[in-house]
């Protein structure tokens, strides 16, 4: 299979089901900004210092993007049985809402906002919930009736836990957090 399929060449793309869209369509710039957000993920998990815990709460975290993502590229809420395996389940998002609270135990309670920064990985996680915050807002743009609600409450309790895996991440490395 090549890389290239020259079918994008005038500005369109391909959803699930073959429906034709602009790449400038919305639902295209939903999906495109989950994309980024995972990415945003793989750099963080490219850090050699970060702990084996947080690194595979991320790896599962990109492989529930991809999920995520392929639920937006699919606008008859059909996907073709092949991909059956992205449905986004309360589980899930009860697996956020778990290591939310996890990770929290470990932290001293927030007083104040606080800038974002830290060591790498952790100023990267805070970029990274701006990206999910940024994600959602397309999602929720895309309208009710074209999102399931759980891809949508999924989204929103992850842009929590990226911010509660940030201060971990920062904690643990002994990285103060300067607040605001």
């Amino acid at each position: 299979m090549k890389i290239y399929t020259r079918t994008g060449d005038a500005g369109g793309t391909a959803l699930f089901g073959g429906t034709r869209v602009s790449k400038a369509d919305p639902r295209v710039a939903a999906y495109g900004e989950v994309d980024e957000l995972n990415a945003c993920l793989g750099i963080v998990r490219a850090e050699q210092a970060l702990s084996g815990d947080i690194a595979g709460l991320l790896e599962q975290l990109q492989k529930d993007l991809f999920a995520i993502g392929a639920r937006l590229a699919d606008p008859a809420e059909k996907i073709a049985d092949r991909v059956t395996k992205v449905a986004v389940t309360d589980a899930d998002i009860q697996r956020l809402e778990d290591w939310i609270d996890r990770l929290e135990a470990e932290l001293p309670p927030l007083r104040r906002f606080i800038l974002p920064g830290g060591n790498t990985a952790g100023a990267m996680l805070h970029y990274a919930r701006t990206v999910c915050r940024r994600a959602e807002r397309s999602i929720v743009g895309l309208g009710a009736e074209s999102v399931e609600a759980r891809v949508l409450a999924y989204v929103n309790r992850l842009s929590d836990l990226l911010f509660v895996i940030a201060r971990a991440v920062n904690h643990r490395a002994a990285q103060p957090e300067v607040e605001w």
